[in-house]
């Protein structure tokens, strides 16, 4: 077992401590973030930006009777910009408040922590530590806090293919919990040798102007920037908002921003439309995953890339559907199509696909930018995935090595025919089909990926699944007659 492997799970045992009380694993993920933090800036001598009251040393040093109105107190002024100047420190801390009740159980926590080994001789595990107990959390809740939880190997195969460069802006407009922002910094890091020997301006645009992200969730942006920050990455550039609808109704990020988006949006229907004027085509949808599909298309550069997780509706919904692939594809080169497995989020019902695509290089190209589609089946006759069967890395090889290596789709292919996986549709086969890209040839089994499941909470999960699946179609069919919903809202969490 790796050392942040073992970190993971005794910090995860220390939940127990909590669970008693009726604290939920994601207040208790959050408990720890205020801990983690105060550990490791006594751990790298990076204190000086934290009151000596509320150092690591000096909560570990009070008696019982004293350290947890020390905690909660320490809790107010961190995040009180009067208190510390630190913005960074501020925004992490901001509104934080303890779920412990008892000095006894705190003490326990802090011990806990202190006594960890913390430290190996290529590096410290902070960062992967935390990574981990967000991990775990989604595995063991399902769902947190109304949140989806994008699985690791799935983001560090999107990553890994999309090739991120020293100097690219990287968005993600629905940033979660930073997972595809700091994939994105470990391949660049681990893929260039003179990373750490890069130009001073260079080093300073990595650390405060590479990574662009919005999250819309005040406790999700905490851990958010806590993971950020344990990663060694700025967040200067790293929002709490909505993407789809700004304050003063500005198109966040500005249009063409992007070298490179990386996202999974969220799924289902949304509290209302957008209110930016420059999405044209979904500014009357009131779901989420079309209108963030039309803001990565104009928020890329011409000649940017993405990569983009959206539900099967996408590809085949009438009406503004319709008339976002046909934008799509006349200024994207949507090159690749990969329809994932179902199980690998919590809701077994919403069956997903991960779009890959490429702004043209032309601002209005005389035809369309997509001349074709190949599309990937790892759907059909996969078998069910969920907690005992954890997607693999493993899972994606065959597809890793048909899609090849070249970030912009343009590597030799091969089409497997009917009987294969990997298929190359024609620009005039798709128009043929009336712009429905939701296309397959194999007999799809994932119809019943439930029979796989064991527990009622797994149980429990497909049904909401299938669910918000038709409370979007009824909020699609709304909008296309001009009226608006209320439908409770489904956040991806990356």
């Amino acid at each position: 077992m790796n050392p942040a492997s073992d970190l993971v799970n005794k910090l995860w045992r220390l939940c127990a401590l909590l669970r008693k009380d009726g604290i939920t694993y994601q207040q208790y993920v959050t408990e720890l973030t205020y801990l983690l933090f105060l550990k490791m800036a006594s751990e790298q001598k990076d204190e000086g930006k934290i009151p000596e009251a509320y150092r690591w040393r000096a909560i570990t040093a009070a008696n019982e009777a004293e350290v947890l109105q020390r905690y909660r107190q320490a809790l107010v002024d961190l995040g009180n910009p009067d208190k510390v100047r630190e913005l960074s420190i501020v925004a992490i801390f901001q509104n934080a408040t303890t779920v412990v009740r008892e000095p006894a159980t705190l003490r326990k926590l802090i011990d806990a922590i202190d006594g960890l080994h913390w430290f190996t001789e290529e590096r410290d595990a902070f960062g992967d530590a935390y990574e981990g107990l967000l991990q775990k959390m989604a595995e063991e809740t399902k769902r947190g806090a109304g949140q989806y939880f994008t699985p690791r190997v799935l983001i560090d195969t999107m990553v890994a293919l999309m090739q991120p460069q020293p100097g690219e802006v990287i968005q993600d407009p629905a940033a979660g919990t930073g997972g595809f922002l700091i994939a994105a910094d470990r391949v660049m890091k681990e893929a260039t040798d003179d990373y750490f020997t890069l130009s001073d301006r260079l080093k300073v645009f990595q650390l405060s102007e590479a990574f662009r992200g919005i999250e819309n969730v005040p406790d999700t942006y905490r851990l958010l920037l806590m993971n950020l920050h344990l990663h060694g990455m700025g967040a200067s550039k790293i929002d709490l908002g909505d993407t789809l609808s700004p304050k003063g109704k500005e198109p966040a990020f500005g249009k063409q921003s992007a070298d490179l988006i990386l996202s999974n949006p969220p799924f289902g229907p949304a509290g209302g439309p957008p209110t930016r004027d420059d999405l044209s085509i979904t500014d009357r949808v009131s779901s989420y995953q079309l209108p963030f599909v039309e803001h990565i298309v104009r928020a890329l550069r011409l000649g940017g890339r993405a990569a983009v997780i959206v539900p099967d509706n996408v590809l085949f919904d009438d009406g503004r559907g319709k008339a976002l692939r046909q934008r799509l594809m006349e200024w994207c080169d949507l090159h690749t199509i990969l329809r994932l497995p179902t199980g690998i989020f919590y809701a077994q019902g919403v069956k997903t696909n991960v779009l890959f695509f490429t702004r043209a290089d032309e601002e209005a190209p005389l035809e369309d930018a997509t001349q074709g589609v190949w599309i990937y089946d790892m759907r059909s006759g996969a078998p069910a995935y969920g907690k005992t069967n954890p997607l693999k890395e493993s899972d994606f090889a065959d597809f890793v090595a048909a899609f090849g290596d070249d970030p912009f789709g343009r590597a030799p292919r091969t089409d497997g025919g009917e009987t294969g996986r990997f298929r190359y549709f024609t620009r005039a086969e798709i128009a043929a089909r009336g712009d429905n890209l939701d296309i397959s040839w194999l007999k799809d089994t994932s119809a019943d990926a439930e029979d796989g499941l064991d527990t009622p909470e797994e149980l429990a999960a497909a049904i909401e699944g299938h669910l918000l699946a038709a409370l979007e179609e009824v909020g699609a069919l709304v909008a296309e007659l001009g009226g608006e919903t209320d439908a409770p809202v489904a956040e991806e969490m990356a």
